[in-house]
């Protein structure tokens, strides 16, 4: 691991920051919209659509199943690179763990405090909440089949494309230090755990490839030219970088309007949700309007605002986020505590769990890795 300057780990720590709270600050803005035409946001709302948070899940602020995920992404991660001190090093294993974690969520009223596995995430009861949790990231995480790890080779739900995929997949951009190829991968191998279709898992490799170029100080269109070169590489790639190429010609083709998002579909399928996250924040003039036009359609008004919140997020930093929607958000103080936590693994992860860490045993009860 290459020694951090001090501006380069206040940096770091302000991209991460600033993706889990702009991704959940995209998803709690679509929340009380999500299953809502474009004409009856209209109607309800006033002709500018939803203008800040509007009540869901009985508050303002509400998150989804989205951030749900995004957190236990962050969190597998974290796991997954504390187990490379036991000489196990496969991160999907990691992952679908904490995927599993997130599934006891849906299912139980609060946390078994008799599972030794769960750490502080885990015991959060506020994320013991259904909140439209996706069909295909359910049945791939319960059921007999709910221990076996899917792979490439045998996926998950093989025929599903759905966004489930893709709007959890902001947390390995994040991984600044990895080959971008790499970090594709990784997405694409914690996708099939769930959802095994080509575009679905395509996906979220791309916009993990577009966030890590944005946490690196690069440029969001850099990022999207890199994932449709990655992208090329792949078979059955093209529903993919379609709807990316339909993003960058959304781009060029005018104002910014909720009429060209619609032009790019409702977002429920990942392809869909990836083109109208990235335009969005393509052409964004600032946060707030980038969120409001990811949201403000009809479709998966959730999803699309959680992707288009990570990207503009970890392109500005947690200080650029409106503060007004960062302080009216469900769970503020959990994401900026696992962001921190996600921070401190990659930059002084010896010093926490390595042969003489001082504090080894506080950071084992938060992340315990068992077998």
């Amino acid at each position: 691991m290459p020694l951090w300057s001090r501006a380069q780990q206040q940096d770091f720590r302000s991209r991460v920051r600033g993706c889990l709270l702009g991704g959940a600050i995209g998803d709690a803005l679509g929340a009380g919209i999500e299953f809502e035409s474009l004409e009856k946001i209209r109607a309800v709302h006033g002709p500018q659509g939803v203008t800040g948070y509007v009540p869901a899940y009985g508050r303002l602020g509400a998150v989804t199943d989205d951030t749900q995920m995004v957190l236990f992404t962050l969190d597998g991660l974290i796991r997954a690179h504390i187990r490379r001190d036991t000489g196990s090093w496969h991160p999907p294993t990691d992952l679908h763990l904490a995927y599993l974690r997130w599934a006891a969520t849906q299912r139980d009223w609060g946390p078994d405090e008799r599972r030794a596995d769960l750490g502080w995430l885990g015991r959060e009861e506020w994320l013991y909440a259904q909140r439209a949790p996706g069909q295909a990231c359910l049945s791939g995480l319960s059921g007999p089949d709910a221990e076996r790890l899917g792979t490439l080779e045998a996926p998950k739900n093989p025929h599903s494309k759905g966004c489930g995929t893709v709007m959890r997949a902001a947390p390995f951009g994040l991984l600044t230090t990895w080959d971008p190829g790499l970090v594709f991968q990784l997405a694409v191998e914690c996708s099939v755990l769930t959802h095994g279709h080509p575009t679905g898992y395509l996906s979220a490799g791309a916009l993990a490839v577009i966030v890590q170029t944005a946490a690196r100080g690069g440029t969001l269109e850099e990022g999207v030219h890199l994932a449709l070169a990655l992208l090329s590489e792949r078979p059955a790639h093209e529903e993919t970088t379609t709807a990316l190429r339909a993003a960058l010609d959304a781009v060029r083709a005018g104002e910014p309007s909720a009429e060209r998002v619609e032009a790019l579909g409702e977002g429920w399928v990942a392809e869909e949700a990836l083109a109208i996250g990235v335009y969005c924040a393509l052409v964004a003039h600032d946060i707030r309007s980038g969120l409001l036009l990811a949201v403000n359609h009809s479709g998966d008004s959730d999803s699309t605002g959680a992707i288009c919140g990570n990207l503009l997020g970890v392109l500005h930093g947690d200080t650029a986020l409106p503060p007004g929607l960062v302080a009216g958000l469900e769970g503020r103080a959990a994401l900026l505590e696992l962001a921190d936590d996600f921070v401190l693994e990659l930059m002084h992860g010896p010093e926490l769990h390595g042969p003489d860490a001082a504090g080894g045993a506080a950071w084992a009860a938060r992340y315990p890795v068992l077998g």
